[in-house]
């Protein structure tokens, strides 16, 4: 019974953890975006952070979400040199 207790502890800290539950169906301004995850569980999704880190999870599948990552990626390589 104790083994049980503790499995529950550990699934809820999970869960504290921001996960992406609703997807946002608006595009956002890819200015604002300055990092994004990707997320399988609970469902496949990108959480992007914004420059005041608010984090908004979208569908990977569409195309400005793409484009969005891109930029994110080539800024943050701009960075790096």
């Amino acid at each position: 019974a104790v083994h049980h207790a503790t499995l529950m502890v550990a699934s809820s800290q999970s869960i504290r953890k921001f996960s992406c539950l609703t997807l946002s169906p608006k595009q956002l301004n890819i200015r604002t975006l300055v990092s994004y995850q990707k997320q399988q569980v609970p469902t496949n999704a990108i959480m992007f952070i914004t420059a005041k880190g608010i984090k908004i999870c979208v569908s990977p599948d569409e195309k400005w979400v793409q484009t969005a990552m891109k930029r994110i990626d080539e800024r943050r390589a701009a960075k790096r040199k």
